[in-house]
């Protein structure tokens, strides 16, 4: 049965992806180059990689279930699941190993509310969730690491080493915000206990970090668009792909 959604109609890959027809291109051979699509022995896959990476895409975009968005596509649900388990790791961003010496990095941690209960905790927004630590470029607003994914009720300080994210990005400047005190970052100014009002020259220096720091709350914004990260059913290492596809792709739009 033929599917109503494939990538051989361009006017179907911007909703589901955020690409153009060319930069979707782009990623499909960058897929076949990293070894996304290898012969296999057996029954081949009923669609071609450019509408199984569409899938994945419209599944993390949308949020259907899987018997929901199979029909769409002329398959079942249990072809689905198996094209999102097995490609899901293949579209994750490759963190970036090496920055310039003038880099500036912000990190700041989400939340990302998820049903598999054995990789979240309740946090703050009290639902179950797992906290993302998110590395972005200042200057270009791409997205350069993301953390393993902790339990929601991990605290960001704790959660920039014990993710991973603290290792990806070596000794290279990072800004965050007040939560992540005695980390070493570069945080705002605070008034201590006791003390009046900051000085003029701390409130300046505050007001700039906020006009920096704002750029990765813009990319979450973006990501968020992205409705797997507002309910992820996934289970397991699941949502750490979602989250690393979803980087990718967001850096893919960025970048033009």
């Amino acid at each position: 049965m033929p599917g109503l959604i494939t990538a051989s109609e361009p006017s179907g890959i911007a909703p589901f992806t955020g690409l153009s027809p060319r930069q979707f291109g782009k990623l499909i051979i960058a897929l076949r180059r990293e070894g996304a699509d290898p012969v296999r022995k057996g029954r081949p896959w009923s669609l071609p990689l450019e509408d199984r990476v569409l899938l994945v895409a419209a599944y993390w975009r949308t949020n259907l279930t899987l018997r929901q968005l199979a029909p769409l596509f002329g398959g079942s649900k249990s072809a689905a699941d198996r094209i999102i388990d097995r490609l899901g790791p293949s579209l994750a961003l490759q963190q970036r190993q090496r920055f310039r010496k003038d880099t500036v990095l912000i990190v700041d941690g989400t939340l990302v509310p998820t049903r598999d209960h054995a990789v979240a905790e309740q946090s703050k927004n009290y639902r179950y969730s797992t906290n993302h630590q998110v590395v972005i470029d200042a200057d270009t607003r791409q997205v350069v690491a993301v953390g393993r994914p902790l339990p929601g009720n991990r605290n960001d300080c704790k959660a920039w080493e014990l993710s991973g994210a603290k290792a990806a990005v070596g000794t290279t400047p990072v800004i965050a915000d007040g939560g992540y005190r005695g980390t070493g970052l570069v945080i705002p100014h605070r008034r201590e206990k006791g003390h009046g009002e900051l000085p003029a020259w701390k409130e300046e220096h505050n007001a700039s970090h906020r006009k920096v720091r704002a750029s990765i709350e813009h990319a979450f914004a973006r990501m968020k668009t992205w409705k797997i990260l507002r309910d992820c059913r996934l289970k397991g290492d699941g949502v750490h792909h979602a989250m690393l596809g979803i980087a990718r792709l967001h850096n893919l739009a960025l970048a033009g």
